[in-house]
């Protein structure tokens, strides 16, 4: 099957072990996985052309001749994405053979917080895509084929992909690999993830719990007000549904007791619409931790220093990227197969050799820095950055107001013991017709509002504002204290911007 460290291009990437695909993830030249991962979209494509009713007549009206769709490039087919595709046809006709009979499907919703909800189908094609993934970096990263280890879904377990999905990843990857690797899913109710460390934490070498970062928050502090000493254990955590700050990562660690965040923590990139495309490895983590440290750098990687993007690898024969200027497209073979599905996300694509370049550009050698780091692996995989999307922000004075400038405020220890991290932004009018940007700030419990912490709070958030914001630092040099954000602040878990056992709405428009 492998011959002088490639792989047989005969060979579907899911019928190769995981655990041997850890070894040629090492070994097999990044170009050749590039290769892979094109060919796979390519011939999806094609495939498509023959199977599926709705893309028929999408490359139809796109003046594309199906008997010469072989002889096409990947770059000649349209573009697909919501509006135009997933919310033009039937379920039935954008599904292999044009009928959801005969099929066993598995259906997840969106949340509708870009709109209203969508419900995918999937089948067990999309599971095995996300124990592959999920094998290796538990391997990997926390080397769950020498330690006992306890997996807490503490993602949404409805109808919304999270939970149930990570949950029959996380069973297939103890199954294959018999792995001494238990689950428990109690979801989004956080007594229940804290009742379970007390109770199976010490019964296991680790204990990982996977979680959305702002849940994950109020599960560490929760913890500790109950008296739960988390440095008491050896824990990991893995991330899924939206970026964080490396200060983020740091508080996670310092009130947990990890001393290692480059292999102890990792965030996921993925949607409903394809499944989990990408995750942080330890050295994408590394890179991110190393360029905020050096804005040459950092530009040279992002284009941009005023948004942090999450940056991740990915599998090309499992999610194929594109980038055209900083919108990215993904072709996969999820439960409704997509070819060039534009994801509405910004960001770019970086080869691993292009990564290494970049750094040496700056004087830097990447495999060295991060040999000092204590990785002892690193994939020969592209890496995919994305930021946060241009929809999830506010329109304030005709620029865009991002979370993620927010976050860097809440996320700094001066505000860890008044402010949860959590918030939602909006923008309102005053009695004047004036815009007002809000900002909604959740308090700890038992925790008061005085004059002089909102004092001290305004000033680092306008701070940031002015650092992170040209447009919003123009146009206060004009108007100055006109266009002062209003804080507002809210009882822990309050209803209105806090509801708890809900994914937090960082925007409302």
């Amino acid at each position: 099957m492998i011959a002088n460290n490639a792989v047989d291009t005969e060979v579907a990437l899911e019928e190769i072990n995981p655990v041997a695909l850890e070894s040629l993830l090492v070994q097999v030249p990044e170009a050749e996985w590039i290769e892979r991962g094109y060919r796979r979209a390519l011939n999806q494509a094609i495939a498509m052309s023959i199977s599926v009713p709705a893309y028929k007549i999408i490359l139809q009206e796109a003046g594309l001749n199906l008997l010469e769709v072989s002889k096409k490039a990947l770059a000649d087919f349209p573009l697909l994405d919501k509006d135009s595709y997933l919310r033009r046809f039937t379920r039935a006709q954008m599904v292999w053979g044009g009928s959801l009979n005969g099929h066993s499907w598995i259906i997840s919703t969106t949340s509708g917080s870009t709109g209203e909800p969508f419900y995918f189908p999937r089948t067990s094609v999309q599971d095995d895509q996300y124990a592959l993934s999920a094998e290796l970096y538990l391997r990997n990263n926390f080397k769950i084929h020498e330690r006992s280890t306890l997996y807490i879904v503490a993602f949404p377990m409805g109808a919304w992909i999270g939970g149930l999905f990570t949950y029959e990843a996380i069973r297939r990857v103890g199954e294959r690999g018999n792995y001494d690797l238990s689950i428990i899913t109690p979801g989004i109710n956080k007594a229940e993830v804290i009742k379970a460390v007390q109770n199976l934490g010490h019964d296991y070498d680790q204990v990982i719990i996977g979680s959305y970062a702002p849940f994950l928050k109020d599960i560490i502090d929760d913890g500790i007000r109950a008296g739960l000493n988390w440095k008491d254990y050896k824990l990991g955590f893995v991330f899924s549904a939206e970026g964080f700050n490396e200060e983020f990562r740091n508080y996670i660690c310092a009130k947990t007791g990890i001393d290692d965040p480059l292999t102890s923590t990792l965030n996921h990139y993925g949607t409903v619409d394809l499944g989990t495309m990408a995750h942080e490895t330890p050295v994408a983590i590394l890179i991110r931790r190393i360029a905020l440290t050096n804005p040459k750098l950092y530009q040279d990687i992002f284009g941009q220093a005023t948004k942090l993007p999450t940056l991740a690898q990915y599998i090309p024969e499992q999610f194929f990227f594109e980038a055209d200027g900083q919108n990215l497209f993904c072709s996969a073979p999820s439960g409704i197969p997509l070819i060039r599905y534009d994801l509405k996300d910004h960001g770019g694509i970086v080869t691993l050799a292009q990564m290494e370049q970049k750094f040496s550009d700056n004087g830097l050698d990447l495999r060295t820095m991060a040999e000092e780091a204590g990785i002892e692996t690193i994939w020969n995989l592209p890496f995919v950055y994305v930021y946060e999307r241009s929809d999830f922000s506010v329109s304030f004075y005709a620029f865009q107001v991002y979370p993620e400038t927010i976050r860097h405020v809440v996320s700094a220890d001066t505000f860890a013991h008044e402010l949860t991290g959590k918030f939602t932004m909006t923008v309102d009018f005053d009695t004047k017709a004036r815009q007002k940007l809000i900002i909604n700030f959740e308090l700890k419990p038992e925790t008061e509002n005085t004059p002089e912490f909102s004092a001290r709070l305004m000033e680092a958030v306008m701070a940031r504002l002015l650092h992170d914001n040209s447009e919003f630092r123009s146009t206060y040099e004009e108007y100055g204290d006109k266009i002062r954000p209003k804080l507002v602040f809210w009882d822990y878990e309050h209803v209105t911007h806090f509801m708890p056992g809900t994914k937090q709405k960082w925007i409302k428009k």
